[in-house]
């Protein structure tokens, strides 16, 4: 096993490996949205980082991937953004994970991670411009080889052509390496593109389908171990003592060994790692979780969210407002803690040999696994190379700032001194925390006379997730705004003059995180429930109330016209169904849904969604409605079922027999369409999700005339 590659090492060899070429481009950062649009404080510097690609003899195109393939459709997307420029043979593009280096960092959050939706557009223009400045360098080449100026050449489908003449860009490769890097290569007009914008069939296609692509669980080594961890059945909770006679004697087990997240069984197969946990005798101390329970946190959360916490927006005098409108409406919302629940389990290998470690995992955090794996194992952070792996699904799981799981493999290595694969089961990964928190939200407005909302208060009690990671500097005056996302904003405010948002966030030793759409997974629930309540109340139709509040050239306000079209809103529905509307926005889209749905035999059906997406210039419009597919069952799951609960300290919950998710015949129709936009491009990854949960409820309450304000939507 060679020691790990430097990026100079890393770039030579890939560059001179068959005479290809290799673009390492430095470009200025677009540094647009987050920070400077979404109040996440000032805009980040500008900085250079890194695209590379490359052209090899036999013409494949490989691209490397900076950001994380788990489902999303960033290897697709992102290698179109190249070809389109590169005017490459699209059949011959191949899409690999780069390696961990500061090089390949975000934009925005300065560290090379996969997260927050933001994948393409914050790809999209150092990809095209890496596309682009290649051409021309082949276009050079070319010309040179033919004595021929360079604008008399074009690129073509993977050819440099002049007149009769043609020559593959792989020929040219070797020649086009040793040109100068074009500083401002000059890209096409949208009117121009051939590939993006274009329906297009995932270039992981194949690979998943034949079972090739190599996800972290797959991942073997020369005299791999597996391991499997006894961790505290409390949060916070430690060992107190361990007995591993027993455990040693099971057939395959290799070694017992204490690390800092509890005890680890060491085998040489996952059923023997398995059948050695079952077998130690472990003695745990609980801390404070014994005792806790979650009907005691819904009554204390209940308490918190009468008293007025941290403002995160305010505008006149709600109070006042309230008290002087002539009809007050209230109500409380309350949402539980979510697992994220990947299909793939948590699992990580790492092997450390002397001045080096490597580790292969399906991660989105590159940066701060590979600086965690380093700290544990005396090295530097370069010293670790990082093998990013297809990832089983994401969900904001394995982009966790404590890197738990890359850790756990990193200590067993050195203990052991060979590669370990920790893995972790579904029982595992259902208690083992970094959990969506749990919300109660108390909502109150105040109508006047035509049923118009004078006053809005909405009061949040949950945990911070920023609080204890190294992104806490963005709580600003008491406030994550990761928190209040999509309430602190919501549309409908413009419009009430008089209105707050406010925000308690109590601590917990409950390990929480980031969750598919994060703040707005509860406070589109939230929001456009309570929209709906009030429209009921003003006794108008929830779409005509939306509209009223709304500007007439809002995107919201567009997509739910989109929305109640396709629909057929106001339509008759079969007995006993029901319609309900929702809109959000997030991550820089605009996603608004229309859902069906019924009772049948006791059980909540939801027949239909309708889902109207403007996410800006879309690059590939087959994986923008794949994406609201995926968020829309994703949060179907979480508003039926979803739910994390806990007795006597512990989670109840432990695989998917008590945390369900969406069956197929359980599947609605889904019918998604996406608006033509000139916005600035934003997300799809997660926009989909948050506006369900509220459309089934609101739909629901059409249908039966109950009104559900705890998820998961419960009939009883």
């Amino acid at each position: 096993m060679s020691a790990p590659v430097s990026r100079r090492t890393f770039l030579t060899h890939s560059a001179l490996a068959g005479g290809g070429l290799l673009i390492g481009l430095a470009l200025p950062s677009p540094v647009r949205r987050l920070f400077a649009q979404e109040g996440g404080g000032a805009a980040a510097p500008a900085v250079k980082p890194n695209a590379f690609l490359r052209i090899a003899p036999d013409d494949t195109v490989t691209i490397f991937l900076k950001h994380s393939e788990m489902g999303q459709g960033i290897a697709t997307s992102l290698p179109m953004a190249v070809a389109e420029e590169l005017e490459c043979d699209w059949s011959r593009v191949r899409s690999e994970h780069a390696p961990a280096h500061a090089d390949y960092g975000h934009t925005v959050y300065r560290m090379q991670m996969t997260g927050g939706s933001t994948s393409t557009w914050e790809s999209f223009d150092q990809l095209r411009l890496a596309g682009a400045a290649a051409r021309e360098m082949l276009i050079a080449a070319a010309a040179a080889r033919w004595n021929v100026p360079a604008a008399e050449c074009r690129a073509e489908n993977g050819f440099v052509v002049h007149g009769e003449r043609r020559a593959r860009f792989g020929e040219l490769a070797a020649a086009a390496a040793a040109l100068p890097v074009p500083t401002s290569p000059k890209l096409k007009e949208p009117k121009d593109w051939k590939i993006l914008g274009k329906p297009t069939h995932r270039l992981d296609n194949l690979e998943k389908i034949t079972g090739r692509a190599e996800f972290g669980i797959d991942v073997q080594r020369p005299g791999l171990l597996t391991a499997v961890v006894a961790r505290s059945p409390w949060f916070g909770g430690k060992v107190k003592s361990f007995k591993a006679a027993k455990a040693k004697e099971i057939p395959g087990v290799t070694d017992v060994v204490q690390i800092p997240s509890g005890v680890a069984v060491v085998a040489q197969h996952f059923w023997a790692a398995v059948k050695g946990r079952e077998a130690l005798e472990v003695e745990w101390e609980a801390g404070s979780m014994a005792g806790f329970s979650s009907a005691a946190q819904r009554e204390d959360f209940g308490k918190k969210a009468r008293t007025l916490g941290a403002v995160a927006a305010s505008k006149g005098d709600a109070e006042a407002a309230l008290a002087g409108s002539a009809r007050q409406i209230e109500a409380e919302y309350s949402l539980p803690y979510l697992s994220h629940a990947m299909m793939e389990p948590l699992n990580c290998t790492a092997e450390i040999r002397p001045g080096a470690c490597e580790i292969w995992t399906g991660t989105q955090f590159q940066t701060g696994d590979q600086a965690a794996a380093a700290q544990i194992a005396g090295l530097e952070p370069e010293q670790v190379q990082v093998h990013t792996t297809f990832l089983g699904g994401g969900f904001g799981r394995r982009a966790n700032p404590r890197s738990d799981f890359v850790v756990e493999a990193v200590h067993l290595a050195k203990a052991t001194g060979k590669p370990v694969k920790v893995v972790w089961t579904r029982e595992d990964d259902l208690r083992g925390g970094y959990y969506r928190p749990s919300w109660v939200s108390r909502m109150r407005a105040g109508l006047d006379a035509a049923g118009k909302p004078v006053a809005w208060t909405h009061t949040i009690v949950g945990q911070s997730i920023m609080a204890g990671t190294p992104f806490a500097g963005m709580i600003q005056n008491g406030v994550d705004g990761t928190s209040v996302e999509g309430a602190s904003n919501a549309p409908y405010l413009a419009a009430i003059g008089d209105h707050r948002v406010d925000l308690h966030s109590p601590e917990s030793p409950i390990p929480v995180l980031w969750w598919r759409s994060v703040g707005h997974s509860h406070t589109a629930f939230v929001v456009e429930s309570f929209i709906d309540e009030l429209a009921h109340a003003a006794q108008k139709d929830p779409l005509a109330f939306r509209r009223e509040l709304l500007p007439a050239d809002s995107r919201h306000r567009r997509l739910l016209d989109t929305v109640a079209t396709a629909f057929g809103w106001g339509k008759p529905l079969p007995p006993g169904h029901g319609a309900g509307l929702a809109v959000h926005e997030s991550f820089g889209s605009v996603v608004a849904q229309a859902a069906e749905v019924s009772v049948e035999q006791g059980s909540i059906r939801v027949h239909r969604v309708v889902c109207a997406i403007d996410c800006g210039p879309v690059v590939n419009p087959d994986g923008v409605e794949a994406q609201m597919q995926s968020g829309i069952v994703y949060g179907l799951s979480a508003a039926l079922y979803g739910e994390i609960t806990f007795r006597d300290g512990r989670v109840e919950q432990s695989n998917f027999h008590d945390y369900q998710v969406l069956r197929l015949p359980e599947m609605p129709k889904i019918e998604v369409h996406i608006a033509q936009s000139k916005d600035k491009m934003g997300g799809a990854g997660e926009p989909g999700t948050p506006p369900i949960a509220p459309a089934v409820a609101n739909a629901l309450f059409a249908a039966t005339g109950k009104r559900l304000r705890s998820l998961p939507l419960r009939l009883e």
